[in-house]
């Protein structure tokens, strides 16, 4: 069960490793009705339009994500020896 794990968490560093590469930016959509998200923020975008989060994806980003995910994924494949002994 354990090396299912973490087989699984390894591939989908390496996956979203691979996503960053492609991309340079992520830009999320506010929650929530226009008017609502509106009434909460200090300064009003305009109208209709609901604030967005952006996260700008930095160059080391996906080499880091891509080599954690391996060395997850070397550890997924020890672990059964680790637990034997």
């Amino acid at each position: 069960m354990w090396r299912a794990l973490f087989l699984a968490i390894g591939i989908s560093l390496c996956i979203l490793g691979v996503e960053c590469l492609a991309v340079s930016k992520f830009t999320f959509k506010a929650r929530g009705k226009p008017e609502k998200v509106v009434q909460k923020t200090l300064q009003a975008p305009p109208q209709g339009v609901a604030p967005h989060r952006v996260i700008v994806v930095g160059d080391h980003a996906p080499w880091s994500l891509m080599g954690l995910g391996a060395v997850v994924i070397i550890y997924a494949y020890d672990l059964p020896k680790r637990m034997k002994g």
